[in-house]
């Protein structure tokens, strides 16, 4: 049986994701990682640009 998980819930998961393995892979594509992470956790492309902008503001 599938639970059903908040949208929101999946963008947290997601994002401790991409951190765990940029942690493992430190040279790896950010870009490639929110896009493995959009399709692991099935998520909107809403939510991918929250993800872009996220690590985007992050950086600076």
């Amino acid at each position: 049986m599938t639970t059903i998980m908040p949208q929101s819930e999946l963008t947290r998961k997601a994002i401790a994701w991409i951190c765990e393995k940029q942690e493992e892979d430190r040279g790896g594509a950010l870009n490639a990682l929110i896009e493995e992470a959009a399709v692991r956790f099935n998520l909107s492309p809403k939510d991918v640009e929250f993800l872009q902008r996220f690590y985007r503001d992050k950086k600076d």
